[in-house]
């Protein structure tokens, strides 16, 4: 009698991708992100043929960011816009984790650390599924749902204009996106706490502490691609950000979150990516 089939963690990572349903995909994430953890050696065979496109449910409507209607800012209404924005990043945020394995964990940048790579990218695509669980525990506890708002397909786009070269994803993704996260969510927790939403304001700390290690983890695999490369990172990421991110960077930023996060200066330091503000 054979025995059970082997983990394969880039296979289990696409079926958890491939899920529709966002709260399917958050579970079989966190399971995914679990059995990773606790493998020891893991074997990596790397995807010929990764799928294009995440599955994800119905409900949102994804609208362009120039057609979503303008949020809600204040009482329970202004919550739950706001819960409900961060949700949908979140869910985006587990697909832009399993899409980094299965996409990248083959190519020649990594070399012989694909097992590291894959560790610490389903750590990530574990903590955001944890987080989008928070925020729809959240959501319902204030009587609504992951679903029942509109939401924008800027997150994931952006990760399709990336999508070709892993120093132009991690630069987009993690140096860019989640980044810009640390910059805004202070912010976000101080509100909520002016609305004496506390239990919000819990959870969106605890995102706020882990988003620091997916920003750190993200520099380390960026300076790992380019060093492959015998590239210049400052340079890669000013290259990046103007040819795939709309709009470029702009003040204010969070100048010690990110330091704690080993995001160096000098890649903010040039013209329109002032760290200046």
């Amino acid at each position: 009698m054979s025995g059970p089939s082997p983990f394969d963690p880039v296979v289990s990572a696409r079926a958890a991708f491939l899920i529709a349903d966002a709260n399917a995909k958050a579970e079989a994430t966190l399971a995914f992100a679990q059995t990773v953890a606790e493998a020891g050696d893991l074997s990596i065979v790397p995807a010929s043929d990764w799928p294009s496109a995440p599955g994800r449910p119905e409900l949102p409507i994804l609208l362009p960011p120039n057609q979503m209607p303008r949020r809600s800012t204040g009482g329970l209404k202004g919550r739950v816009s706001l819960l409900h924005a961060l949700a949908h990043i979140e869910f985006t945020a587990i697909n832009l984790a399993l899409d980094l394995i299965g996409r990248f964990a083959g190519v020649p940048e990594i070399g012989a650390r694909q097992v590291e790579f894959v560790a610490d990218w389903a750590r990530v695509a574990g903590e955001e599924a944890r987080h989008f669980r928070l925020l729809e525990t959240r959501l319902n506890a204030l009587g609504a749902c992951y679903g029942t708002l509109a939401a924008h397909g800027g997150l994931w786009e952006a990760a399709e204009r990336s999508g070709h070269d892993l120093a132009t994803r991690l630069a987009i993704g993690p140096l860019v996106l989640e980044a810009r996260g640390l910059d805004v969510t202070p912010g976000m927790i101080a509100r909520l706490e002016r609305d004496k939403d506390a239990d919000s304001a819990k959870v969106l700390q605890q995102i706020y502490s882990d988003e620091i290690g997916h920003v750190s983890l993200g520099v380390k695999w960026f300076k790992v691609a380019c060093a492959a490369r015998g590239h210049d990172p400052s340079s890669v990421f000013r290259d990046a950000v103007a040819a795939h991110y709309r709009g470029g960077l702009k003040p204010p930023f969070n100048h010690e979150a990110r330091r704690a996060a080993g995001f160096p200066t000098a890649f903010l330091l040039d013209g329109p990516l002032s760290w200046a503000g």
